[in-house]
Formats: structure tokens, sequence, C-alpha cells
């Protein structure tokens, strides 16, 4: 039997880490499991795990270690996984990466790779308090996807709006809370010479390719 593959996503929120796991997944034909549609998940089936993970996200917080690696425990042990998995926004502290070794454990396996897409502090500032977005839904970017009038939607002239989460004081907020809590994790999985730096200020085409590359050297 083939060998399951675990890939483990590193990068600051803005870096476009969901993104790539998302394509790497369908080239790999591996389960994409997000942290964020995991809560997302429990929190509309009402469980107790999602509420509970609600409420530290709200604060812009990091959710509790026993909450996540409970709802990944869950994830893991269904069929689809059996072959591997790319995971986006788990582990998150040195804590939840050995909790991540134990569950792999019982599988006989572990973690192969550990990309880490890095991208400069003032360029994750720009991508992400740049966004507007208009209440039918559709996005907008400051730099990259402009209105044709400053701060209007371009099908209905509504006026647009910028979401909490995109304000620039909790963006950098984010950002500090993930230095703080999260960077542990490069030393971590370089100690384990697991870890692989890509840089995330090429292209989207340039990053997936450097992280497909770092999968097969891996």
């Amino acid at each position: 039997m083939k060998t399951p593959l675990y890939i483990v996503m590193l990068g600051p929120p803005g870096a476009g880490k969901g993104t790539q796991a998302k394509v790497l997944a369908q080239a790999l034909s591996l389960v994409h499991i997000s942290t964020g549609d995991l809560f997302r998940e429990h929190l509309k089936n009402e469980t107790e795990l999602g509420q509970l993970a609600q409420s530290f996200m709200n604060k812009g917080e990091l959710v509790p270690d026993g909450v996540t690696i409970k709802m990944v425990e869950e994830r893991l042990a269904k069929p689809d996984c059996v072959s591997g998995a790319v995971l986006d926004g788990f582990p998150r502290t040195p804590v939840q990466a050995e909790a991540l070794e134990t569950l792999l454990a019982q599988f006989d396996a572990g973690v192969k790779v550990v990309p880490f897409i890095n991208v400069p502090d003032e360029v994750l500032v720009e991508r992400l308090s740049g966004r507007w977005v208009s209440s039918s839904g559709r996005v907008y970017h400051a730099l990259y996807n402009p209105p044709m009038v400053q701060w209007i939607d371009d099908l209905d002239g509504s006026e647009l709006y910028q979401r909490e989460d995109d304000q620039p004081e909790t963006v950098r907020h984010r950002i500090k809370v993930y230095r703080d809590q999260t960077a542990p994790l490069i030393d971590y999985y370089t100690q384990k010479s697991l870890l692989v730096e890509i840089d995330g200020t090429q292209s989207i085409e340039g990053v997936t390719e450097d992280l497909m590359k770092a999968v097969e050297e891996a």
C-alpha cells in the first residue's frame, strides 16, 4: 500500500496559503483540510466545539489548541483521508504540531513536507487591508481590482464597505498574533528538516510551481 502523504502548509494571513493548499490538494488527489472550513461546519451544525471556536475568531484570536485538535482528529479519522491530506491552518502552535504527530502515528504515518509561504509584513498589510466589498458580495481591491468609481460598486452603484477583518489595525493585529504564536513552528519544522521556504511575493503560478517541486523532492 502506498504511504499516505501529509503536507502542512505554513504562512501568515494574506500569503495565499489557502489558495495554494486547494491547488496542491487537487493536483495530488488529496483531501484539503482547512481549519476555517472545519470551524464553519461545526458552527453551522451548532456543535459545542464550533460555537467555542467562533467566540475566539470574532476577537481575532487563535482558537485554543484543545478545540482545534479535537476537530482535526475527527476529520483525519474519516475514510477519505487514508491517502493523506493537505493541512491548511493546522498546526498553528508547537503543541498542535506534537498532537498531529501523535494523531498520524495511529495511521503509521507522519508529515512529509512543510512548505512555508513567506511574505513581508508590509506586503501582507497592503494585500489584506485593500479589500472592499459590496452589499451584494462583490469583492474589490484598492490596488489589484479597483472599482471604476472610488468606493462605489460597478454594477449597482451601492457604496462599498470594508469588513472589520480587513481594516488595517485588525490586519496588523492578525499578523502580530501569527508572528507571536505560529512563527515558532518554523523553528520546530526546520529542526525536523521538513520546512521548505517558498517566496510568496511571486505570481500565484510561480508559488504553485515551487510548491510542487518541494513536494516532489520530499
